[in-house]
């Protein structure tokens, strides 16, 4: 059996009951890093053994990971915070062990960005989880396909390229676009700081961010996308 299993984004108490079960009944824990996932089992006297798997990794050491699983080990994958496979090292691994016919179980748990988008005050009943958008080569072209994206946009950023970032949805999605950047989900300093995107360059500009950030952008409105139609239609016969 494989266990995807969610580690606190930020308050330890957020470790639920069940994932520290599986931990330590697991033969072997695959941690993104050894060094923060150490701490997380040292502080619930999770005593296992850790191996190192990480993106950088997953590749090589997938094939032998699956051969263990095969031979009746049951193996759990951490990573340093929130859930594995969503913008963390874990498709992969996953996607190899169904392929062997491995059982996998995804143990429900913490996430940024559904605390993130429910605190918002958008509207959370439809959405579109963008992650991290590519820092370079893709990141306009990317941005452009989504400017008439009718759901709810959640994003996870930098607190170093937030107010850039900020400035580029504003180009994109104009700056009366309501948002909320949510840091430091589940820790002391938890903030949501909501407004227009204009509003929000201006927050930032003023008060430097820190921590882990999520940024969750109202989707367009059915008119405006229906206008944007419109216009393009006119100007075919122009």
């Amino acid at each position: 059996m494989l266990y995807i299993v969610p580690t606190p984004v930020g308050n330890m108490e957020d470790m639920t009951l069940r994932a520290i079960r599986i931990l330590k009944e697991a033969d072997l824990i695959l941690a993104e890093d050894t060094r923060t996932s150490g701490l997380l089992l040292k502080h619930y006297d999770i005593q296992n053994r850790l191996l190192s798997h990480h993106k950088y990794n997953e590749h090589g050491t997938a094939a032998s990971i699956v051969e263990r699983l095969k031979a009746g080990q049951t193996i759990a994958l951490i990573s340093d915070a929130g859930t594995p496979g969503i913008s963390d090292p874990g498709f992969f691994l996953v996607r190899e062990a169904v392929a062997a016919g491995i059982e996998v179980q995804t143990l429900p748990g913490a996430t940024a960005c559904i605390p993130a988008i429910v605190s918002s005050g958008l509207p959370c009943d439809r959405f579109c989880f963008e992650g991290f958008l590519p820092q370079k080569k893709g990141r306009q072209t990317h941005l452009e396909l989504l400017r008439n994206e009718q759901r709810t946009m959640v994003f996870y950023e930098s607190p170093y390229r937030l107010l850039k970032t900020l400035q580029q949805f504003s180009e994109v999605f104009g700056t009366d676009r309501q948002a909320s950047v949510c840091r430091e989900i589940s820790k002391i300093h938890e903030e949501s700081v909501r407004g227009s995107l204009a509003e929000l360059i201006v927050h930032f500009t003023e008060k430097a961010p820190k921590g882990e950030i999520v940024i969750v952008v109202a989707g367009a409105e059915k008119e405006a996308k229906g206008k944007n139609k419109k216009n393009e239609r006119e100007k075919k016969f122009d």
